[in-house]
């Protein structure tokens, strides 16, 4: 009976995925839209008066307020940052107005930055992004890999870098949500290989710790239930939301109308896809699939499929003076056998179904399976974007240290070169960003015990080694 149901919802999941992510993403505009204007009559509007910024105001810690010093004890200066990637079609702090696509967590630490990359560009390239904002300049992508893809080698321009003290000596806390914690990962890769030009002392140790929050760490089947092709992992479907995702992309860009795309961006510029520069005939070929980033498969989809992921982890390591963390949503449960959404109350309405598919996954009988020991039922758990699986630490093609931690208080004593990772029941994909009041308690929970983390147990020497054996889970 619920293969009948599945096939039936498969059915209807094209025209209803588009029109759901289509409204979504509406109302995100618009929200943010609306926010602007409230916000700038409010500037308008607002009378005339001198505060007193010597004013010390001690709020009840009963209100969930924080308490706000004129004179901080703590030179902000002395704190190592605390970096927040979004995830894919997510956005950086200036995008959007002033929505704020990790819901307000980052107020929570007067030290924190959130960049704002490619939402839809490839892990490669976001990381490259990601080094420049922090250490200012031109964004470099490099010349072979610009080459190989079709694009300009040079990018956005920082003039001021965002952290530019930043080295061995001045590390910094990243936390990737979703598609945020591979560009993470490719980052302190990239770091270690001293593979930007004109900076030959990058190390691994400029990364003092990466989490990883609903992190895609080894792929996703949602990819293929998407559009891409489970047979490579780089081919798209002839018909699938994401041909309908790419063919608006494409529009996008080419009319380039500067107000909008200061709002928000895609972040294909660096593929001068702007119509002053490729005319009709080139949105032809782009719309053909001749050029472009999907042409090339320089766009994050191909790095989110199991064999993408594969194929980025291999050159990745989990570096022994780092200190890892993962949490891992999950929003099924088991019945009668079958792995379902553990509930419809509560689910964004946007991945219930989504939940639904994953959760019925099953590996095409015709391909080869993507890697050695691959099992269908250990995909099946999901969020309704990510499967547990995949966020939990990096398996696959090797399965890197990891220790399953229950509760968050078993951290300590904490030890580098570890993933410790822990499972969010009845989380869905999108729980802990954008929309706070979805979440409640538990986004105080999570956002409180990553930043208590990195401000108190997380530091550079050497911790006690704690006598446990490593569990591979």
């Amino acid at each position: 009976m619920i293969r009948l149901w599945i096939s039936a919802l498969q059915l209807l999941e094209l025209p209803v995925s588009s029109v759901v992510h289509l409204l979504y993403g509406l109302y995100i505009f618009s929200t943010a839209v609306a926010t602007d204007i409230s916000q700038a009559l409010n500037e308008f509007f607002k009378p005339n008066v001198k505060i007193n910024t010597n004013m010390d105001m001690n709020l009840n810690n009963a209100t969930g307020l924080r308490r706000v010093d004129s004179k901080p004890s703590t030179n902000l200066d002395d704190l190592p940052p605390i970096v927040l990637i979004h995830g894919i079609f997510g956005f950086g702090k200036g995008r959007l107005g002033g929505l704020s696509y990790f819901a307000g967590a980052e107020k929570k630490d007067d030290r924190v930055l959130v960049p704002d990359l490619g939402s839809l560009t490839s892990v490669y390239d976001r990381a490259r992004e990601l080094f420049y904002y922090l250490k200012g300049g031109q964004v470099d992508y490099g010349k072979e890999h610009s080459k190989a893809c079709g694009h300009s080698q040079f990018g956005r321009i920082y003039e001021q870098g965002h952290y530019p003290e930043w080295d061995e000596d001045h590390p910094i806390h990243f936390v990737g949500h979703s598609a945020g914690a591979p560009v993470v990962r490719v980052l302190q890769q990239m770091l270690a290989d001293k593979a930007f030009k004109e900076y030959e002392d990058t190390s691994e140790n400029w990364v003092l710790s990466i989490t990883s929050l609903s992190g895609a760490l080894n792929g996703t089947t949602r990819t293929y239930f998407d559009g891409m092709q489970p047979e490579d992992g780089r081919s798209m479907k002839p018909i699938c939301l994401l041909l309908f995702c790419r063919l608006g992309v494409i529009i996008y860009e080419w009319l380039d109308i500067p107000w909008l795309k200061n709002y928000y961006d895609f972040g294909f510029s660096h593929f001068n896809m702007s119509w002053k520069k490729i005319g009709i005939s080139g949105l032809v070929d782009c719309l053909l699939g001749n050029s472009g980033p999907f042409a090339s498969g320089d766009w994050m989809l191909p790095d989110l499929t199991i064999q993408g992921s594969m194929r980025v982890n291999s050159n990745l390591k989990t570096f022994p003076n780092t200190f890892y963390f993962s949490y891992a949503t999950k929003r099924t449960r088991k019945v009668m056998g079958n792995t379902v959404p553990s509930s419809i109350l509560g689910v964004h309405p946007l991945f219930f179904i989504r939940i639904l598919q994953m959760s019925q996954w099953r590996h095409p009988s015709d391909v080869l399976p993507p890697y050695k020991g691959y099992r269908d039922e250990d995909w099946q758990d999901n969020d309704g974007a990510i499967n547990t699986i995949s966020m939990t630490h990096p398996r696959i093609p090797v399965e890197h240290p990891s220790r399953f931690i229950p509760d968050d208080s078993d951290y300590q004593p904490l030890q580098p070169g570890i993933w410790y990772y822990k499972i969010v029941d009845e989380a869905d994909h999108i729980l802990f960003v954008v929309n706070r009041e979805r979440a409640g308690v538990k986004f105080d929970l999570i956002y409180d015990s990553i930043f208590e983390r990195c401000r108190k147990h997380v530091f550079r020497n050497k911790p006690n080694i704690p006598n446990q054996t490593l569990t591979h889970q």
